[in-house]
């Protein structure tokens, strides 16, 4: 039983970068999961992904760009407001304005600096740098 589908896609997708693969295979699919590959996407750290249907949940196949040093869930998802995306990003990414924290806002899932503009807190689930 897979207890947090995020946090392994992210796993997988950070072991086959270190082990410089080209691509990847991520079950089961997820519309979070999707969400967060269309900003890794947007952002560069990925290069396409499409959804393959195998009948139950489906997969993703994901296009490495080797562009990945470190990628994971965050656990708790921690509760966030603006204010609180600095203390955040200290803790999370190597320095400031290298890497992006992804957030689940009640506009959607997006960037903590998208977020940040639009004055909005959420959850932070995941990182990338």
């Amino acid at each position: 039983m897979l207890l947090d589908p995020l946090a392994n896609a992210l796993s997988k997708i950070d072991n086959y970068e270190r082990a410089r693969k080209k691509e990847v295979i991520i079950d089961p699919a997820s519309k979070l999961i999707r969400e967060v590959f269309q900003i890794m996407q947007e952002e560069g750290y990925i290069g396409a992904f499409e959804f393959i249907d195998d009948g139950k949940s489906g997969k993703f196949r994901v296009e490495l760009k080797g562009k990945i040093n470190r990628c994971g869930a965050i656990k708790p998802r921690h509760a966030t407001k603006v204010s609180e995306y600095e203390k955040w990003e200290k803790r999370y990414l190597l320095a400031s304005g290298f890497g992006l924290l992804i957030v689940s806002t009640p506009k959607g899932v997006m960037t903590h600096t998208k977020a940040k503009e639009l004055g909005l807190g959420g959850r932070l689930i995941a990182y990338v740098y």
